[in-house]
């Protein structure tokens, strides 16, 4: 049977807790990895075989209307500081739900949008931060596709890291004397020896080829880089 007790009975709104409101494919890998990483987590969605699916994985979980406020309430949803909005298609509970918690004063409220439209609703309603999880992967495989890059991370103000494998240019050199970031706009942040993990990089570290390296800068520079060969 699901769990469906009330938070406020086991005092789950503490300080190393989330409410995940919405366990389709998105919220469910979220709130288990939140709970793999020793998060406490309150998944609420409307699906009965959801929830009882999840009933053994999460912290509590339990069927719910989030667009109610007497009903999130009486979940003590209030009472967290972060929360996470990640329904899919229903653009009105998504907004709604996410109207509420910024009506609760959380400090912290996640959501997912999938479009521009909607993810502009959300900022306007005051929502701290808005993903967009199928574009945001979409970029992130488009530039691993393109590249010899074994993982790119894109940031905010046009900024990026890479992992990947060293250029000749730079094998056998100092990275101090390799002008890699006078040349390439790029700076080499970390490096992992085979067998090794990644340690910092520093000016006198010299570079195997057989190095993975990790290099930060604009992303055009840490695109361009990593298709040096």
């Amino acid at each position: 049977m699901a769990r469906n007790r009330s938070p406020k009975s086991r005092r789950i709104a503490g300080n190393d807790s989330v409410v995940v409101i919405g366990l389709g494919r998105f919220g469910r890998a979220l709130a288990l990895e939140l709970v793999d990483e020793e998060t406490e987590v309150l998944g609420i969605d409307e699906n009965p075989e959801v929830v009882q699916m999840l009933a053994r994985s999460l912290t509590h979980v339990v069927r719910a209307d989030s667009t109610k406020e007497e009903v999130l309430r009486q979940l003590a949803v209030h009472e967290f500081d972060r929360a996470v909005v990640a329904i899919g298609t229903d653009l009105e509970a998504s907004i709604l739900t996410a109207s509420l918690l910024i009506s609760f004063g959380i400090r912290d409220v996640w959501a997912k949008a999938i479009s521009e439209a909607h993810g502009r609703i959300l900022s306007q309603l005051g929502v701290h931060h808005v993903v967009y999880p199928e574009h945001d992967m979409g970029q992130r495989v488009a530039h691993l596709v393109r590249g010899r890059m074994m993982d790119y991370i894109e940031f905010e103000d046009d900024f990026a890291m890479v992992k990947t494998t060293p250029p000749a240019s730079v094998v056998g050199k100092r990275l101090g004397d390799s002008g890699v970031r006078t040349r390439h706009g790029v700076t080499v942040v970390a490096i992992k020896r085979p067998g090794q993990d990644f340690t910092y990089a520093t000016a006198d570290t010299v570079v195997e080829a057989d190095d993975t390296i990790i290099a930060a800068g604009r992303t055009r520079a840490t695109e361009h880089f990593s298709e040096l060969q």
